[in-house]
């Protein structure tokens, strides 16, 4: 896959110097040099410039990535100016990071609807989640066991779970189910919401736009989401 992380700080730098390691085309952008020369031989490449500039963004590939994650954290104005910037450039993809309420409130307001907060969100595991296709979240037991939430996938649409029969399969458990439902904002912007159904049960129904959590070694999840 092809990432643009927009903004070399200690998250963007980590991010994309893990993109990097596992195998992934990354382009990283900074408006200091100094960051872009130290990090030039940990990320497959490093530019200079300045995003909240469009002109100096259009030069950018950015309709040519999978995902654009802006990771400005030292100015929220910046960020906020980038992200919407890469909006305007039409990427495929837009990661924001919000360190504030009120910034988070402007970035659902602008439409950008996958957020990061990296006070509660490693480098290392919004690197997993963007690469595992289907991951929503995950939640690390240990090196080798994680508690997931995936999208149900296609093939299972419709069945219930004893027919799905996953466990047999791919040695994991589904541990409950989530319906994903929509609703409006105070400011009229229309943001996703959950409600856990419960407990998974062997007569549970997997729904084509529910959220599964499921429990196994990490190796057999990524084996079932492929």
């Amino acid at each position: 896959m092809n990432f643009l992380v927009v903004g070399l700080g200690n998250f963007g730098a980590a991010l994309a110097i893990r993109l990097t390691q596992l195998g992934h085309e990354v382009i990283g952008v900074d408006s200091s040099m100094s960051k872009v020369e130290m990090l030039k031989n940990d990320i497959t490449h490093t530019i200079c410039a300045n995003c909240t500039d469009i002109h100096s963004a259009k030069e950018l590939p950015v309709k040519n990535t999978d995902a654009v994650i802006v990771s400005i954290g030292e100015h929220e104005g910046n960020s906020i100016m980038a992200t919407a910037i890469m909006k305007q450039l039409n990427a495929n993809r837009i990661i924001g990071r919000a360190v504030s309420d009120t910034q988070e409130t402007v970035l659902h307001a602008m439409g950008i609807k996958e957020i990061v907060h990296p006070e509660q969100d490693s480098a290392e595991k919004l690197a997993k989640n963007l690469t595992t296709e289907g991951l929503i979240d995950s939640f690390e037991l240990s090196d080798e066991y994680s508690i997931v939430k995936a999208d149900v996938p296609e093939r299972y649409a419709g069945m219930t779970l004893r027919e799905s029969d996953i466990r047999t399969d791919y040695n994991i458990t589904v541990l409950a189910m989530i319906s994903k439902s929509y609703k409006r904002n105070f400011l009229g912007i229309k943001q996703s919401s959950v409600e856990v159904k419960g407990i998974a049960k062997a007569d549970t129904i997997l729904g084509k736009d529910e959220i599964m959590v499921i429990f196994g070694n990490v190796k057999d999840i990524e084996k079932f989401l492929e």
